[in-house]
């Protein structure tokens, strides 16, 4: 099982992907590196950090990469056939979580799902008033297309503010020590070599929405 302390920041977000300048620098990074079976030869090294303020949770993810695709620039469209970024969360025990997926084109999938158990996926769609809430920094591109075959970087950046999960699921605990559940993942399912990874191990048939593999994040 993995685990992920957040420690809470001072410093304002510049959103633009300084993944190594004075308000990242120094944030711990996690790896998404548990890649399923039916994933392609494709191994790209994600590296994803997060941290908190009075506001919100702020997340950068770093991928070094190849076979980029990005063409979805539709709002809760399917990000995830794109080169894309997830973060799924539940902030509060028994009532639910949120999926974030983001492509590489700064194109956001917002969905809050009631389930905390593995019965079934019945999301909500997430509305455009709580998804401009959202800020999004992206290096690449809006749109990819042709696929970029060679070696590349890029970053993706984003806040969530509190107010929004508490628009859903009420009071969320932010105080030190306090115990989130998440998952982190990194996927391309239509890009010429798919593949799909993941910060804490599923060890069954391949899908993202399994809230029973989340892992513990901490705020510090």
């Amino acid at each position: 099982m993995q685990d992920y302390t957040i420690e809470k920041t001072s410093l304002a977000s510049t959103f633009t992907g300084d993944w190594n300048g004075t308000v990242w620098g120094n944030v711990p990074a996690l790896e998404i590196a548990n890649f399923h079976g039916k994933s392609s030869n494709h191994r790209p090294q994600t590296l994803a950090k997060v941290m908190y303020d009075d506001t919100g949770v702020y997340v950068i993810f770093h991928v070094s990469d190849r076979y980029v695709r990005c063409v979805d620039t539709t709002r809760n469209g399917l990000m995830c056939a794109d080169s894309c970024v997830e973060w799924f969360v539940e902030p509060v025990a028994g009532r639910g979580y949120f999926n974030f997926e983001i492509n590489c084109g700064g194109t956001l999938l917002a969905h809050y799902n009631a389930q905390s158990a593995a019965i079934r996926y019945d999301p909500v769609e997430i509305d455009d008033a709580r998804l401009d809430l959202v800020r999004i920094f992206h290096s690449m591109p809006k749109v990819v297309d042709p696929e970029i075959t060679e070696s590349i970087e890029w970053i993706l950046e984003f806040f969530v503010p509190f107010e929004l999960f508490e628009s859903f699921v009420g009071p969320v605990n932010r105080d030190p020590l306090t115990i989130w559940r998440a998952n982190f993942y990194k996927c391309g399912d239509a890009t010429s070599h798919p593949h799909w990874a993941m910060w804490n191990l599923i060890p069954v048939e391949l899908g993202f929405h399994k809230p029973e593999f989340f892992a513990p994040i901490r705020f510090g």
